[in-house]
């Protein structure tokens, strides 16, 4: 009987400190950073602790404000960011590429979006114009 216990606080404590991401109710969750209501699929982006919180936000550079500012001491799990090409997407943040076009609007201004790869990212630059960053380039880009 103390075994089932245990297993059942054990399998608790693993739930409860789960680190995924969770999915954006678009149209209904608003931005953890300037609490506008979530709706562009195409920008959206979530960041999640390693104690498994997740906070959502409308526009990448919401996420990494928030990061530079608010989480700067918080262990972050994931930064996620959605996929232009494939809206409602979310990939893996520090791997992507990144395009500030100010023919790509973004939800707060900045005129950000995030791409899978540096390929692609480059072939919407050549349509778009606008200039390319790594994931350490633009979070130094949005701190001036």
């Amino acid at each position: 009987m103390k075994s089932f216990i245990f297993l059942g606080i054990i399998t608790a404590l693993l739930i409860s400190c789960n680190v995924s991401p969770q999915q954006i109710e678009y149209g209904t969750d608003a931005c953890h950073y300037c609490n506008m209501t979530i709706v562009d699929r195409q920008h959206a982006s979530q960041v999640v602790t390693t104690k498994g919180k997740a906070f959502k936000y409308d526009a990448i550079e919401c996420m990494i404000h928030s990061s530079q500012e608010e989480l700067k001491d918080t262990k972050i799990a994931l930064y996620l960011v959605a996929d232009f090409n494939q809206p409602g997407q979310l990939m893996d943040a520090t791997s992507a590429s990144y395009l500030v076009s100010n023919q790509i609007s973004s939800p707060m201004g900045a005129n950000l979006s995030a791409f899978e790869n540096e390929k692609a990212a480059q072939k919407t630059k050549e349509k778009f114009t606008g200039e390319l960053f790594s994931w350490e380039e633009i979070q130094n880009h949005l701190k001036q």
